[in-house]
């Protein structure tokens, strides 16, 4: 059994890998590695996993918005739990690039709700994208608001 973890290259989805793995268990990272930013920081990340881990940490390179592709990646692993921290993040780049947006943080979000609902794991995390700002009436927002 393993446990999924979505933005698996990220400073936190690769520091979250590497504590389940450190505590002895498998993961299977997925990661689409855009360039949002440096793409080298998020390889970097990976291959520490790897030669740390080896075969208990698996890497696909994955757009969780394709809920095809998923599906096919997903369909051969006892998945036990799910760790989702992928999101498209930044709420300023929203403004530049929307799309971006609704891919991964509406599309892709409900592709790893559906992939839950189906494959049915003991636990599913979910970490909120920088995306969500709740009920704040100040424009622009700002980091600093609650």
């Amino acid at each position: 059994m393993a446990v999924l973890v979505t933005g698996a290259a990220g400073f936190i989805g690769a520091a979250t890998a590497f504590s389940l793995l450190d505590r002895g268990g498998d993961v299977v990272g997925i990661d689409n590695l855009n360039d949002y930013y440096d793409p080298r920081l998020k390889e970097a990340r990976l291959q520490l996993l790897q030669r740390r881990f080896g075969n208990r940490f698996r890497f696909e390179r994955l757009d969780f918005a394709d809920a095809d592709e998923l599906r096919r990646v997903t369909d051969g692993i006892d998945i036990d739990a799910i760790v989702h921290l992928g999101a498209q993040a930044g709420g300023r780049y929203s403004l530049e690039n929307p799309g971006a947006y609704i891919q991964s943080n509406l599309v892709g979000h409900a592709n790893m709700l559906e992939l839950a609902r189906h494959r049915r794991p003991r636990h599913m995390v979910y970490a909120s994208s920088s995306s969500v700002y709740g009920g704040n009436k100040t424009l622009p927002f700002r980091i600093e608001d609650r």
